[in-house]
């Protein structure tokens, strides 16, 4: 049963309140984000509470690859996207995470609420204040451009779809991927990139959570988390950066230097 803490799936303001301000809007770097422990989705929209976990999501098409201990099942599955279009043939693939990355969303009112999202969870209709990252618009366009875009994220489907129809107005997402793509792996909802159906030296992550894309940190562009800082330049600083990386045939030559020289 749905309840409107289990529709979004976010990191609290406080978890990133220790960060240095200095890794705002800085050059993306893979060492010094280290993958955080299971508080990381404990907030106002918290769906891993510590003393509840939520069990793993089901879905018959997309059994989970990854067990509790940590090792790989050899289960066959359809891979989570479908063959890349003939536009996007050679393109690098960009899995872009939503809250706290692209928004920030609230069930309590805010004044400047870019949208207001009607969810129905069990017959009650709540509504969700949804504020866009600043340069959001810039970010996208361009991106929709250069890569083959995916959506993902761990929020559910009847949040995820219509905030994603309002604020993607190019079509830069080719396919949007919500919870029941991820896989629970100790508490955590994991976007696993070698379920894709791509080469993973053509993938790439941008995601506010470490531990989301805990079992391919090399594939990362960390972003740091955004709430209301209506100031924040983080996506547009990342565009030339993203204009470089498209020209590459494989991403570890860049990403890994990146980290290897933060």
């Amino acid at each position: 049963m749905d309840n409107p803490s289990s529709v979004i799936t976010q990191v609290s303001r406080d978890e990133e309140g220790s960060k240095a301000a200095g890794e705002r809007g800085s050059s993306p770097s893979l060492s010094s984000k280290k993958p955080r422990s299971r508080g990381l989705f404990s907030s106002l929209f918290c769906c891993l509470c510590r003393d509840q976990p939520e069990p793993p999501p089901v879905n018959n098409n997309a059994p989970l690859l990854v067990e509790e201990n940590g090792t790989v099942s050899k289960i066959q599955v359809k891979p989570l996207l479908p063959p890349a279009k003939s536009k996007d043939s050679g393109k690098i693939c960009v899995v872009i995470d939503l809250d706290e990355t692209l928004v920030h969303s609230s069930f309590k009112p805010v004044n400047n609420a870019d949208f207001i999202i009607p969810v129905e969870i069990d017959g009650t209709v709540h509504q969700v204040y949804v504020l866009k990252r600043p340069h959001v618009d810039e970010f996208l366009k361009r991106m929709g451009e250069l890569f083959e875009c995916v959506l993902f994220t761990a929020s559910l489907a009847k949040y995820a779809d219509p905030v994603s129809d309002l604020l993607d107005k190019w079509g830069a997402f080719r396919c949007r991927l919500f919870r029941e793509s991820c896989v629970f792996h100790r508490g955590n909802y994991v976007k696993d990139l070698s379920r894709l159906g791509r080469d993973l030296n053509k993938v790439i992550i941008v995601d506010n959570s470490p531990a989301s894309y805990i079992f391919h940190p090399d594939n990362a562009v960390p972003v740091a988390s955004w709430f209301d800082d209506m100031s924040d330049t983080e996506l547009l600083d990342l565009i030339p950066f993203f204009e470089r990386l498209s020209k590459v045939d494989n991403v570890y030559s860049v990403l890994k230097h990146q980290g290897a020289a933060s």
